[in-house]
């Protein structure tokens, strides 16, 4: 249950009122989840958003491997709702299910794609040690390119934000939604 329940969208202040519009018209569709807890705070609201739209519609990154970031960070965090958000469109892009159930339990999948396992790689770097080594960095650049490096570290900015919001609010999966991700860290 949300610790911080979504606003009425009857009940917008003149400060919520744009900023709902805006989400709920764009390619979103809608105001749910993190972005309604946002919605308390206008300001962070239209500034995430803009970020989030840019992190998921605007990168340089094929969705396929975007959206192994995504999920990536909703496996770490425990973030239900990211999970069984993203599930869906990281299938929809081509992401392969064995990726994904790998993924999901915590275990090193077995890629096809030299980029798949590249962008794996450097986000799980990332959280291990907090920082990436030259090698990894260099090989992910010869690859990817710099700007593929940029947009993903911004992705996992992103979504990492999402997450603790999901977290911290406790905010529940989707409607419909069979969670599929332990409760606690093994």
């Amino acid at each position: 249950m949300n610790r911080l329940p979504p606003i009425d969208p009857n009940n917008l202040s003149d400060a919520q009122r744009p900023v709902y519009d805006r989400i709920a018209n764009g390619p979103r569709k809608g105001v749910r989840g993190p972005l309604a807890i946002w919605l308390h705070r206008p300001e962070l609201a239209e500034c995430a958003q803009a970020l989030g739209r840019y992190c998921r519609y605007d990168t340089c990154l094929e969705p396929r491997l975007s959206e192994l970031a995504i999920l990536m960070m909703g496996r770490h965090w425990l973030a239900e709702y990211e999970w069984a958000a993203h599930k869906p469109f990281a299938l929809e892009a081509g992401l392969a299910s064995h990726i994904i159930d790998a993924i999901r339990d915590d275990q090193q999948p077995g890629f096809e794609n030299a980029d798949e396992a590249l962008v794996y790689r450097f986000v799980r770097e990332l959280h291990a040690q907090r920082g990436i080594s030259d090698a990894l960095y260099r090989e992910f650049i010869d690859c990817l390119g710099t700007d593929a490096a940029v947009d993903l570290v911004g992705i996992a900015g992103y979504y990492t934000l999402i997450s603790m919001t999901i977290k911290v609010f406790e905010v529940p999966p989707p409607a419909g939604a069979t969670p599929e991700l332990p409760t606690t860290i093994n």
